[in-house]
């Protein structure tokens, strides 16, 4: 028996849908690997955390930020600490730190849409509208324009800057000099 040459288009035909198969099969297996677990706490930090929370919704902010460093130091990195610790330190008027601590969440989550939210708010509350902005559309590209943060979000910006504290030594006296 004589054997024919095989075309391109015979090859093509033969090998594709296995190409197809294979190339499906590697990019489900890959995403399932390369995705995070979710967090799990030590029980000391989710005591800690649970201390925190409860002295926040008590009004005492203090003594809530120092039970959620306490955690971070069991468990740092600690994605749910760190948001924690960066909400509450936006209640006490501290932009700045909080900023730090959202960023260090987005970096280790970067679709963490709570970190997306507090940042923006952090920033809408510094006067920073524009950066406020692009979080925003960022959030909304993520869970849409009705999710809760993105609405949150959206309303902080619409409120605008908090209003900035004067020092003393900003406030210059007017030296007028009167007769009695």
């Amino acid at each position: 028996m004589m054997r024919t040459k095989t075309s391109a288009k015979d090859l093509l035909m033969r090998y594709t849908p296995v190409a197809v198969a294979l190339s499906l099969l590697a990019a489900t297996s890959s995403s399932v690997l390369l995705s995070q677990p979710p967090e799990q706490l030590d029980p000391r930090a989710a005591a800690l955390l649970s201390e925190g929370r409860s002295a926040a919704a008590a009004g005492n902010l203090d003594g809530a930020i120092d039970a959620f460093e306490s955690a971070l130091t069991v468990a740092p990195g600690s994605v749910t600490v760190l948001l924690s610790l960066a909400d509450a330190t936006r209640r006490q008027d501290m932009q700045g730190k909080a900023l730090h601590y959202y960023r260090v969440a987005l970096a280790s989550d970067p679709r963490n849409i709570s970190a997306l939210a507090g940042e923006g708010m952090a920033l809408a509350e510094k006067g920073a509208t524009e950066k406020a902005n692009r979080n925003l559309a960022r959030l909304q590209s993520l869970c849409g324009k009705d999710c809760a943060e993105a609405q949150k979000l959206a309303s902080a910006i619409a409120k605008g800057p908090a209003p900035r504290m004067v020092t003393a030594d900003a406030a210059v006296p007017k030296t007028a000099v009167t007769e009695n």
